[in-house]
């Protein structure tokens, strides 16, 4: 199905919103936008897209509406807040929430708007905002085939992999959880492992190309840890989002009595940078818990 003509609303033009809405505009799609801050959804006028002031102004011009909110509470106020999308929303209109939340909330969302007409994609995204702002993204949905259908190829312009999980929501919201608990655990390890190398005093930029080019690396030591060595704690992803999703991770392990050593220590190691004061700076951050160490310094 052709792209041209359609329209599809972004909601949400943050780090990975704003990549995703360039994707669509660049697939060929009529391109609505709204975000809390004005002047996100203006800047993307100047790039071809339409600037809404509200959701449910999004909702009044496009029957696919893709959410890309921090969490449940935002994607709440999006649909039911003040000037939000349900209500604007036209019967077998679809509802694409991409953040990370409870897959138990994600299921009772799908219902809920079911019950008003309106189809629902279970669509966690991961892959950074590069990755968005190239359409290389990962979508990780669940949801009916009536959904997919109507989002027609909306989900493959804006990532490199969609995933189709489940027929209905809650496998992409627990894949992108699980997802997450490794992403944080990786994350926690590999500050540990710097901070150990700087406490023995291994000079740091060597110890870095060792572990990239040896068994111990990973993705997250190498993309994390490039920004300690350059002190440059930009939040790419906030070290706030792993309290957030770990604390998710550890939520849906406890329902079912399920133990999560790993993922229950990287969340006090995220919980203690951010008391710190370090919540709004990028995850890496959380080797600044480490007593005793002296970081590299900007150059």
């Amino acid at each position: 199905m052709s792209s041209q003509g359609i329209a599809v609303g972004v909601v949400g033009l943050g780090a990975m919103g704003k990549g995703m809405a360039g994707s669509l505009r660049r697939s060929g799609y009529n391109v609505y936008v709204a975000d809390v801050r004005k002047e996100a959804a203006d800047t993307f006028v100047e790039d071809g897209g339409v600037a809404c002031s509200s959701p449910a102004e999004v909702a009044e011009h496009c029957e696919i509406l893709v959410s890309v909110v921090v969490n449940a509470a935002q994607t709440e106020e999006v649909l039911f807040g003040k000037n939000g999308a349900a209500n604007a929303m036209k019967k077998g209109s679809v509802f694409v929430m991409c953040s990370t939340v409870d897959p138990n909330w994600s299921v009772g969302l799908e219902k809920r708007l079911n019950d008003m007409g309106i189809l629902y994609l279970d669509s966690p995204i991961s892959g950074g905002a590069a990755k968005a702002a190239s359409g290389e993204m990962t979508i990780m949905s669940a949801g009916t085939p009536q959904a997919y259908a109507k989002v027609g190829g909306a989900l493959d312009a804006m990532a490199a992999k969609v995933y189709r999980l489940g027929d209905s929501a809650g496998a992409g919201s627990k894949v992108k959880i699980i997802n997450q608990l490794l992403a944080g655990v990786h994350i926690a390890a590999a500050a540990e492992a710097m901070a150990l190398g700087l406490r023995e005093g291994v000079d740091a930029a060597s110890l870095y190309e060792v572990i990239t080019n040896s068994a111990g690396n990973s993705w997250m030591f190498e993309n994390r840890m490039a920004h300690v060595l350059a002190a440059d704690y930009t939040p790419l992803s906030a070290v706030d989002i792993f309290v957030k999703d770990l604390g998710l991770v550890l939520d849906t392990a406890r329902a079912s009595k399920f133990p999560l050593p790993l993922s229950s220590t990287a969340h006090q190691m995220f919980m203690q940078a951010s008391t710190a004061g370090f919540g709004r700076e990028d995850d890496s951050a959380v080797i600044k818990i480490f007593p005793g160490i002296e970081l590299p310094g900007k150059k």
